[in-house]
């Protein structure tokens, strides 16, 4: 088959098998369901009320809604109008949203009130077209870009980054190891790209995804069982969460239909991640890196991963990938530098920014401003955001290390470290630890001092009781160090 719009082919499947369930997802303790039809129909009826709003070919459609089945409408209502959904927290400071929006300027705010945005149209969350609207097929449209994910709210002013692919896709050709009507767990916040992309290339070769609101480390591995999921995608944060669920939790429930764990997000430590392939079984264990810019992206397996423990793999796809020093130098096998990437279609063939400038090589080659190396088998490495970095009596400590190692330690849920001000070693290694019964900082340090180096080790250990990162695995940094500044 040729490839279709994203609208077209969802109302290929529905008339395939229009009672096949689409979306199992939470809304308020209960279960609300689309099946393929109610799906297609629905977002007819919606894009129908959203054109009659404003929004038309090559629009941005902003989606401030929790997980749900109503998040699903309202981007396929936008696919189906030509226009690009621009996906964003539902959760966010109404200030991070203003500037978001600000940014993005699109033509529909989507989970808002009334006058929240200024003159910008705006329709609130639980919103219902007039029954009268028609929700039978509309003119084909392909949008022209098929998403726009929006980065870098909590450190300052946002960018929007729009996707220079067509919103097309084959729906008899599954994508990522995914299966034809398969089942797919989403248990991360759709506003991030990887479970906005995963859910849709599920839904779009005729799979059911199963959509938590939040993520649940119990849940997840008894939704798994029960529900038969073979594909699902965790940052590690998540997979440590579950990993460290007690041992006759995780035996009790039967994994044996999940053909494939992706991990994306953020470098799994190296524990945890020989931990879930000794667990679950190399071949089942995938990571894979990118950015939302799709200017490089990696892919590893487990088997793989073994051979090149700690490596998040080789590019894929025709892109290229090579390490520069700060003077654009290109590093050495092993030696630690700044990631830069090129697609195959050349510079610029991937996205646009709003809101940002591309931070290039004068031959065009781009960085997400990650700090990695490359093995003698071409095979990546990372070892902390550029940013993050912290120099403490002149030596370079990498945030993503320690927290590694801490998060080893067994009381611990999660860890954040960071750089605070010193007058002795310029920078001091703070850390933050996140373990729900306390810990004993002692135990702990005796602990570190067999995983690192005694510079890495932090000066001082605080304390929190509720989670440090997000259900993307995500973590503010630069809002937690200027909290502690301010004190």
């Amino acid at each position: 088959m040729s490839k279709l719009s994203y609208g077209r082919a969802m109302d290929w499947l529905a008339d395939q098998a229009p009672e096949r369930l689409a979306i199992v997802a939470e809304k308020q303790g209960q279960v609300e369901t689309r099946t393929r039809r109610e799906l297609a129909f629905r977002s007819n009826r919606l894009a129908r009320d959203y054109a009659a709003r404003g929004v038309g070919e090559g629009d941005l459609v902003t989606i401030a809604l929790p997980n749900g089945c109503e998040f699903f409408e309202a981007a396929l209502a936008a696919w189906k109008l030509g226009a690009t959904p621009n996906p964003i927290s539902a959760r966010l400071p109404e200030v991070e949203q203003q500037a978001i929006v600000e940014t993005a300027s699109p033509a529909l705010v989507v989970g808002a009130d009334s006058g929240q945005f200024g003159a910008t149209p705006v329709l609130p969350i639980g919103f219902e077209p007039d029954a009268s609207l028609s929700d039978a097929p509309l003119p084909d449209r392909v949008s022209k870009h098929v998403r726009a994910m929006t980065s870098g709210g909590s450190t300052g002013r946002p960018k929007v980054i729009i996707d220079a692919t067509q919103a097309l896709c084959d729906p008899t050709i599954p994508e990522n190891r995914m299966k034809a009507d398969g089942r797919t767990l989403v248990p991360g916040p759709l506003y991030h790209a990887g479970p906005f992309i995963t859910s849709w290339q599920s839904l779009l070769c005729g799979g059911t995804i199963y959509v938590h609101a939040r993520f649940d480390p119990s849940e997840c591995i008894a939704c798994i069982a029960r529900e038969g999921i073979d594909w699902v995608l965790f940052v590690p944060t998540m997979m440590q969460r579950i990993w460290k669920l007690p041992d006759e939790e995780k035996s009790v429930h039967d994994l044996s239909c999940l053909g494939t764990v992706m991990c994306s997000g953020a470098p799994s430590p190296g524990w945890l991640k020989r931990a879930w392939i000794d667990w679950l079984g190399p071949e089942r264990i995938w990571e894979a890196y990118g950015g939302s810019e799709r200017i490089g992206g990696t892919l590893i397996s487990g088997q793989e991963w073994l051979d090149h423990p700690g490596s998040v793999g080789k590019p894929t796809a025709g892109r290229k990938v090579r390490i520069l020093d700060k003077s654009g130098r290109e590093c050495g096998v092993r030696e630690i530098g700044l990631v830069h990437f090129l697609p195959p279609g050349g510079v610029g063939s991937t996205y646009q920014y709003r809101g940002a400038e591309a931070r290039r090589t004068p031959d065009g080659w781009e960085t997400l401003g990650d700090l990695g190396f490359l093995d003698e088998d071409g095979f990546l490495y990372l070892t902390d955001r550029e940013t993050d970095m912290i120099v403490s009596g002149g030596a370079n400590v990498y945030p993503a290390e320690v927290e590694a190692a801490i998060d080893g330690f067994e009381p611990v849920r999660s860890s954040v470290v960071i750089g605070l001000p010193d007058e002795d070693l310029g920078q001091s290694v703070h850390a933050i630890v996140d373990a729900p019964a306390g810990f004993d900082a002692d135990d702990l340090r005796s602990y570190l001092e067999e995983q690192l180096a005694r510079y890495k080790i932090p000066r001082d250990f605080e304390h929190a009781t509720e989670p440090l990162r997000d259900d993307a695995g995500k973590v503010r940094r630069s809002a937690l160090r200027e909290a502690r500044l301010k004190k």
